[in-house]
């Protein structure tokens, strides 16, 4: 279904300014007047040269000084991901926030679902909730409407001034049923309005899904981080003035600033990366993508098929939360890594060196990570990496150091298991082990749900994804991979792709039968109504709209719907049970239907824009010599190697492995038994030539790698079995508290691995 934009003349071309400010790394892509892209790469903390990695990014590349005011009328619009509410959540540094609930339920959240993620453990930590107190107000709805208890205003005007006497600001509101029955909800944010509390989430308006706990978790999400977040924005509004200011949200879509909400920001950055990959992949005809996103911190990966794929219920750092995320699992495995030997096997994670101080190579007394691994096995050139480092900001990575703390690593290895090692061997041994960890992660979101990635293309990027792609895609069995020119930053290029949305969702929890469909046009319409409300004055004019609607179907007794396209009746079941075969292996023809909820989201979309050219970079190191000899470490040995230069390599080069491609903001090593191909469209396309090799002879001693690698993968056979059990499960004891094991024996009934 389509809206017409009401016509705008199309302005002169100006700067637009496309941002992902992560947690290592701050990288921005610049669309220039003449429509060329140029890319740069700051580091996120750098309190020594300036506040704000993004505004000095865009400074650097508009030719500015550091505090000079933004010129204005040059940039047509900033469009933006940050991690400023993610840390926030992670760090438990939001505003202080208060829960008003139905009176009786004040410890609902702090309950939960009662489930144990480690069942074993027998001291229970329960995650620090985020509310700093609890106001139950007299006040009760039943589930058909009826007002039990009606709202007393006089007792909850005296709640509310002793929550402000308190200093708090940010309130939580969370009544029973008010996702179909807001009005005490709506009477309560009236009264704190009037009082001057100065952030009011209402669950009927954050999440008007049912479910308490998920619905009441999210809404003290949305209080706790939206201030932080406002704040934030503000700050980038007061030096960019009127210029359009868009984020990115969870949901893979764009938003305008002041509609920009903390519940809808903790995967701003990581969504951006699903966007560019999805959009750079389109352009060589591959519609089954996985997404690989190394940074420094972390690693992201997600899966893609035709359409893209959202989680609704999710949980970071501790915090449930039900809001329309972009599937994406991350794991604690990225260049900032550290790197642990625990007197038997090699750990790298989960604790990270972040920007400061960093890898040990950083400069800044750092610990051992998967960075210095890579510079000590020539997979990492200094030459080739941004040189921001150093007290004065301008120094390259040091080597010198990382080989002296792996000499030290070595020995200390060496002395506990009784077996000479060398460094070389420790860095490449920590480093399979980093490939496993990532690869565990990609089989989470693929294998675990049914899905033969030696079918799918891996998409490659991050800043440290082109060092591991060759060996994560051997982990897979994968033979195809693409890397994007802008591969480096392609988080920040996907949010200067990326589409604006507006959703909006309604709970129906009702049997489903074809007299419903006519039933549920009038909820659907309200909900497309509601959303071009929104974007109402929120687009830069030059955008078409479409209407996507979508049911969530699940079966009666079940606990995970499935997002089915609405269309007749007929084509609903068949596209269901399609899915649900697919995703759990059987269907239940006999069984009742419910529609759990529905959804409306609008998407006003911009010309395509598949292929833009692209400057040369800052850093781009094109002083270098073409044809720059190095060692590489590949395959268990080292290779005297070629360094190619990516911008001189013409359409149709093809380069056999192994070899080293240096760009911008990204170093691709081809492994042995690979080669690279240049795309028409510039875009790097990596092959396995050669069979991989299939058996390992790993001897009888222990070994501290390939115990640390077994390991992971036994673990990950448990998880799978467990994940299946739990979304197939009629037990509430299972699906939600999770009382349940999964594990491994061998043939003499000891235990292997139990998750």
């Amino acid at each position: 279904m389509g809206f017409a934009l009401p016509d705008k003349a199309p302005p002169p071309l100006r700067w637009q300014f496309w941002i992902d400010r992560g947690g290592t790394f701050t990288d921005v892509v610049a669309r220039q007047p003449n429509g060329e892209l140029i890319s740069h790469k700051l580091l996120s903390e750098n309190p020594e040269h300036y506040a704000d990695a993004a505004l000095q990014g865009i400074r650097d590349l508009l030719g500015i000084v550091a505090d000079a005011p933004l010129p204005r009328d040059k940039i047509e619009a900033i469009k933006m991901g940050t991690t400023v509410a993610t840390n926030a959540l992670l760090e438990r540094k939001g505003e202080p926030t208060a829960l008003v609930i139905t009176a009786g339920f004040g410890d609902a959240l702090r309950i939960g679902y009662q489930n144990r993620p480690d069942i074993f453990a027998r001291h229970i930590v329960l995650p620090e909730v985020l509310y700093a107190t609890v106001f139950e107000v007299p006040q009760r709805h039943s589930a058909s409407g009826e007002e039990l208890n009606p709202l007393d205003v006089t007792a909850t005007t005296l709640g509310l001034q002793k929550i402000y006497d308190q200093g708090i600001r940010s309130l939580a509101i969370v009544f029973m049923h008010a996702y179909r029955f807001p009005e005490h909800e709506q009477q309560v944010g009236q009264l704190a309005r009037e009082m001057g509390f100065e952030q009011i989430s209402l669950s009927h308006e954050v999440s008007p899904l049912m479910k308490l706990v998920g619905r009441g978790d999210t809404t003290v999400v949305d209080a706790y981080l939206s201030p932080i977040l406002r704040r934030y924005v503000d700050r980038v509004q007061a030096e960019t003035g009127q210029t359009r200011l868009m984020f990115m949200q969870s949901n893979g879509g764009l938003i305008d600033a002041s509609g920009f909400q903390g519940r809808n920001s903790i995967l701003s950055g990581p969504a951006g990366g699903v966007i560019g990959a999805i959009k750079t992949c389109e352009l060589e005809d591959a519609n089954k993508v996985i997404g690989f996103d190394m940074g420094g911190t972390s690693t992201d990966v997600c899966h893609f098929a035709g359409e893209l794929e959202r989680s609704f219920e999710t949980e970071v750092a501790g915090v449930r939360m039900r809001a329309p995320m972009m599937s994406i699992h991350t794991v604690a495995a990225g260049g900032g890594s550290i790197l642990h030997f625990d007197g038997s096997r090699y750990r790298v994670g989960p604790d990270s060196a972040g920007a400061n101080p960093g890898p040990a190579c950083y400069r800044r007394g750092g610990p051992l990570t998967v960075t210095d691994c890579n510079l000590l096995l020539g997979r990492l050139l200094p030459d080739f990496f941004p040189q921001v480092f150093g007290t004065s900001g301008d120094q390259a990575l040091n080597r010198r150091v990382v080989e002296k703390e792996f000499d030290k690593l070595a020995g200390q290895i060496s002395t506990a298991t009784g077996q000479t090692t060398t460094p070389t061997a420790v860095a490449y041994g920590f480093l399979h082990v980093a490939v496993e960890n990532m690869a565990a992660a990609i089989k989470k979101i693929s294998v675990q749900r049914g899905y033969d990635v030696s079918e799918y293309s891996l998409c490659c990027f991050g800043g440290a994804g082109g060092q591991h792609a060759c060996m994560v895609a051997d982990a897979l069995g994968m033979d195809r991979i693409l890397i994007h020119p802008l591969g480096g930053v392609l988080s920040a290029y996907g949010i200067g792709l990326a589409d604006i949305r507006i959703m909006r969702e309604a709970a129906i929890e009702k049997p489903f039968e074809d007299t419903l469909l006519a039933k549920l046009d009038g909820p659907f319409e309200t909900l497309t109504q509601q959303a071009q409300k929104e974007l109402e004055g929120k687009t830069l004019g030059t955008e078409q709209v479409r209407a996507d609607r979508k049911l969530y179907l699940r079966y009666a007794g079940t606990d995970t719907p499935l997002a089915i396209d609405l269309s007749d009746y007929k084509k609903i079941i068949a596209d269901f049970e399609a899915a649900h075969k697919k995703r759990f292996g059987f269907i239940d023809p006999d069984r009742q239907l419910v529609v759990e909820s529905i959804s409306v989201e609008l998407i006003a979309s911009d010309k395509p824009s598949g292929n833009h050219a692209i400057a040369n970079p800052l850093h781009t190191g094109n002083n270098k010599p073409v044809g720059k000899k190095t060692r590489l470490y590949s395959a268990g040995q080292y290779h005297e190697v070629t360094v190619y230069h990516r911008d001189h390599l013409p359409a149709g080069e093809s380069i056999m492995g192994p070899t080293v491609i240096a760009e911008a903001h990204n170093t691709i090593i081809v492994e042995c038994g690979w080669k690279a191909h240049v795309s028409s469209h510039q875009q790097l396309i990596l092959e396995r030539h050669t069979p991989r090799p299939q058996h390992i002879a790993i001897g009888t001693q222990v070994d501290p790698v390939m115990l640390e690698i077994f390991n992971k993968l036994f673990m990950s056979i448990a998880e799978q079995m467990g994940s299946t059990l739990a979304n197939t499960s009629y037990s509430v004891n299972i699906k939600e508290r999770l009382d349940f094991s999964c594990a491994l024996f061998d043939d003499q009934g000891a235990l292997i691995a139990n998750a």
